[in-house]
């Protein structure tokens, strides 16, 4: 029998995934590149070195399973899988992406993503208290308070990190005629973004005076960037603040002595915590490695037979 189990999160910018028989968690950027439509170049951190933005989701079952392949010893058939399911994502889309691929799992399992992302910040779901966790991901940011191992109300908003970096390009061209690509977007969020006024620094990009039509080197200030990006943080922030209206007040009570907790790869703009604090007055706990907590979460669902309730399977795979 196989014995390989994986927890996948098929983030909108990396593909997470953690290997029971490794006890670890596996990151790769969520893109391939592919030639002539038909035969995948690349894959993950090196296809996104080669070139922005290269291929669709419909690759998406070709590139997990020569990611698996790349780093996993012995056959694949007839592994286990977890995935994390985003409140705004039908059940039977993930499923199939696994169980009509060349995989050939033994069983697709769905764990909700909120619930995964709580397991993997320590917190335990399955208790009687209401928890808030904030998940700022590239694409999106999901807002969500659990009870009882099931999500109590929950909002998803199109705004994320790519957000972000959009605001940084379209100010930056506007305000200098200068255009940049969204790594360089990325980038300058890296370096410079704060969610609250900063401390005066600047770096040196690299792009194109839209003028002129020759590349050039411009510097950026934090400063700049705080104005930049401050109207994509206000949306994340209105959003938190309307679910708390929207929370039924004995879990409001949990949340106020609890914190809210945030995570997702964006909780790593500077000062984040700060700004989400300040608009909430509630303490705010940010996770050490955002980016992993929904694959650390479903290792918990994998590994603890106490977590294994919240883990489902659709209604198609229940009648095969």
């Amino acid at each position: 029998m196989n014995n390989h189990c994986f927890g996948c999160d098929f983030g909108s910018y990396n593909l997470k995934i953690y290997h029971r028989e490794m006890d670890t968690c596996l990151m790769q950027h969520n893109m391939v590149a592919v030639l002539e439509r038909d035969e995948m170049l690349a894959y993950g951190d090196e296809a996104y070195a080669m070139y922005e933005n290269l291929a669709s989701i419909s690759n998406m079952q070709t590139f997990l399973k020569s990611f698996l392949e790349s780093t996993t010893k012995g056959q694949l058939k007839g592994a286990e899988y977890f995935v994390a399911l985003p409140t705004d994502m039908q059940e039977r889309i993930f499923t199939t992406l696994i169980q009509d691929s060349a995989l050939k799992p033994r069983t697709v399992y769905l764990v909700d993503k909120p619930v995964a992302a709580g397991l993997g910040l320590g917190i335990n779901v399955r208790e009687a208290q209401g928890v808030m966790i904030v998940d700022i991901g590239a694409e999106t940011t999901e807002i969500s308070v659990l009870s009882l191992g099931g999500i109590v109300i929950s909002r998803l908003i199109q705004t994320g990190g790519r957000s972000i970096d959009d605001a940084i390009q379209n100010a930056i061209r506007k305000e200098h005629n200068f255009y940049i690509g969204s790594k360089t977007a990325e980038s300058i969020k890296k370096e410079l973004a704060s969610a609250v006024p900063p401390e005066e620094t600047s770096m040196q990009i690299c792009g194109r005076n839209m003028v002129i039509g020759l590349p050039q080197m411009l510097e950026i200030t934090a400063s700049f960037v705080y104005d930049s990006i401050r109207e994509q943080l206000n949306v994340i922030m209105d959003a938190v603040k309307t679910i708390l209206e929207r929370t039924p007040p004995e879990l409001g009570v949990d949340i106020i002595k609890n914190g809210i907790y945030l995570t997702g790869g964006s909780a790593r703009i500077h000062r984040m915590d700060e700004l989400l604090q300040e608009k909430t007055g509630i303490r705010v706990i940010v996770d050490e490695e955002p980016e992993l907590s929904v694959a650390r979460g479903l290792s918990h669902v994998i590994g603890e037979r106490e977590y294994r309730q919240l883990a489902f399977v659709t209604k198609e795979q229940k009648y095969e």
